[in-house]
């Protein structure tokens, strides 16, 4: 069980919800990753002609937790207005904070976010830091009173996996207390099953599942592996060595 401020969930998937072929597959995927929680962009909910409606009413179909986001926010600013926004409409004092610095790797700019986090928990919000796998960006956020970290495996997108599986360890071993969720970069189950090798409580995705040539498939593909890398954790896996260790004894070995 994972407990994210007040609510528990038995799957360690976060899914999102943009960039699907259709709303059928988006359901469809959602159902097989077996994932209760889902991101949403208050830009899809307040399209066109509220064109957001329908795209709502698929995911109240669902039953999952919903989990706005401020996607698109450069500024604090922007990011706290969206938040208020996203609140208002989809009646949840979760949002998952997003300040983006910089335009080609969508890397959070840490100053603003951490401004941001700072005026929403204090509004009562609970918020979800999307951040960089930095060390005291993470402290900040805390001191700020966030009990969720999200730090990224690589940018937005890219599919590379874990760039720097250093940084999220030690992360880890300094937040042994708080719910870590890798948010971002990752592409395969592979990449998935890795991050909870290293002791994270979850990981949150999208494009790999979206874009994927069979995306119901890909989800459910993805709960495996996340499944499969908690349980080793959980197993307490042998610790890496330089040196050969035999599994056979030399006791009883035949001697000619």
């Amino acid at each position: 069980m994972l407990k994210l401020y007040d609510k528990t969930v038995t799957s360690r998937l976060l899914l999102g919800t943009a960039l699907y072929p259709s709303p059928a597959i988006l359901g469809e995927a959602v159902k097989a990753s077996g994932t209760e929680i889902v991101t949403v962009s208050l830009r899809r909910e307040s399209g066109f002609e509220r064109a957001g409606q329908s795209f709502w009413s698929l995911i109240k179909e669902l039953g999952v937790h919903v989990l706005p986001n401020t996607a698109g926010c450069h500024t604090a600013r922007e990011a706290v207005t969206t938040a208020q926004m996203a609140r208002e409409i989809f009646g949840t004092s979760w949002i998952k904070l997003e300040v983006i610095g910089e335009q080609d790797t969508l890397q959070p700019d840490p100053f603003g976010l951490v401004e941001a986090a700072r005026i929403l928990v204090n509004e009562g919000f609970e918020v979800f830091p999307y951040m960089n796998d930095d060390l005291v960006v993470a402290e900040k956020l805390v001191q700020a009173g966030c009990k969720v970290l999200m730090p990224w495996g690589a940018p937005i997108g890219s599919g590379r996996g874990l760039n720097n599986p250093y940084a999220l360890k030690t992360l880890r071993a300094h937040f042994p207390d708080i719910p870590l969720i890798v948010d971002a970069g990752i592409g395969v189950p592979s990449h998935a099953a890795q991050a909870m090798e290293l002791g994270y409580d979850a990981v949150l995705l999208n494009t790999a599942v979206a874009k994927a040539g069979d995306p119901v498939r890909m989800a459910k593909s993805f709960a495996l592996a996340i499944e499969a890398g908690h349980l080793a954790v959980e197993a307490d896996p042998i610790e890496p060595r330089d040196m050969a260790a035999p599994s056979t004894p030399l006791m009883g070995k035949a001697f000619f």
